[in-house]
């Protein structure tokens, strides 16, 4: 692999990961761009002790362009995108509409039992492929592979920057989960704080290891391989199974055999053996109704600076799809008590993903 760094017209970093190592990549951005933007505010939550992030620039984000226009693409004499080169393998750059960014400016307090900072970190995007209208599904394993060289690449530096907590990489998919550009892409975001759903389960996996001496993810892993009834795919180093307690209509978590903090401490095998899993599952997603799935992909990884040891790297992955033409929407129950419903029983999504032909 060869990793080439530049920057943009405003000074965003970008990187390219190349499979061959004569790749030219000495195009220059030749956009006139205006100035970064600051730092989002982070706003504590007292009821809920969380912190929310408020980035009022970000309502100015490019929103589904038409493919000629899409700033993901290689650049055209006609068409200057956030890629300067004229192809690509795989592109990183910083996000030019950030949720998180090292812009920090000083925020006023506001009362109200809050207390207010700069949301300092860094948001990143991924882009997967430079052809516009292909989709991870359809990633060959080498190139599959690629990507995730750089999420670890970028997982690595983002660790090491100051105040970041966590690393994030992920991917929104489709215009139901609401996507603003249709561009094969995924995103990382470095955390200056410890998300929630990474506390909540870090806290379950402390009391369950306090209990029976375990680690709560490898046992659940087990446990499924056990079952078999939920397991949708599996080779040598991964299973693909949907969560006894899947939420999500569509459900379905990928673990490693081995128990590793992040995607750092993969092995090259373990790497190599991600790809044609997922992206069968994906297929399988794709499959299931005959209609592209919209889904998000999310990596857990440890945080930086705790809970390292309990910590299982995995990726779950769910949809708001729940039939042909029907979206589970977040209502009352999930989004005013957090209660999830779920109308699909999770051996019966198991057992159709397994039933759909892939080849």
């Amino acid at each position: 692999m060869k990793r080439t760094i530049t920057h943009l017209a405003d000074g965003r970093e970008l990187f390219y990961f190349d499979r061959q190592d004569d790749a030219d990549r000495s195009a220059v951005d030749k956009r006139d761009l205006p100035p970064r933007p600051p730092a989002s505010e982070l706003r504590y939550d007292p009821l809920t002790e969380e912190w929310i992030a408020v980035a009022g620039h970000r309502q100015a984000r490019t929103f589904l362009p038409p493919t000629s226009e899409c700033p993901l693409c290689p650049s055209t004499p006609g068409h200057l995108t956030e890629i300067p080169s004229s192809s690509y393998d795989v592109a990183v750059f910083e996000n030019r509409f950030p949720s998180f960014s090292a812009q920090p400016v000083e925020y006023e307090q506001v009362g109200g039992l809050s207390e207010v900072r700069p949301g300092t970190g860094r948001c990143e995007v991924v882009c997967f492929t430079s052809d516009h209208n292909s989709s991870f599904s359809a990633l060959s394993p080498e190139q599959v592979e690629l990507v995730m060289e750089a999420w670890i690449d970028r997982t690595a530096e983002l660790s090491a920057l100051p105040g970041v907590e966590q690393v994030f990489c992920f991917e929104n998919r489709g215009p139901e989960i609401g996507i603003t550009l249709a561009h094969p892409h995924g995103q990382i975001y470095a955390y200056p704080y410890v998300t929630p759903r990474t506390k909540l389960t870090l806290g379950a996996a402390e009391r369950h290891r306090e209990r029976t001496g375990g680690n709560l993810f490898a046992d659940v892993l087990a446990a499924e391989r056990e079952a078999g009834t939920r397991v949708v795919a599996s080779n040598e180093h991964w299973t693909a199974f949907v969560p006894a307690a899947a939420r999500w209509p569509v459900e379905v978590h990928l673990y490693p055999h081995r128990q590793v903090p992040d995607l750092l401490a993969l092995e090259s095998s373990e790497r190599a053996a991600f790809g044609p899993l997922y992206t069968e599952v994906l297929r399988r997603l794709d499959g299931l109704f005959g209609v592209p799935m919209p889904y998000i992909a999310a990596w857990h990884q440890a945080p930086v600076n705790v809970g390292r040891d309990l910590s299982y790297a995995h990726l779950e992955l769910f949809s708001i799809r729940r039939a042909p033409d029907k979206l589970k929407y977040l209502a009352g129950s999930e989004s005013a008590m957090g209660a999830f419903v779920n109308d699909v029983l999770p051996e019966n999504t198991a057992h159709l993903l397994r039933s759909v032909i892939t080849d």
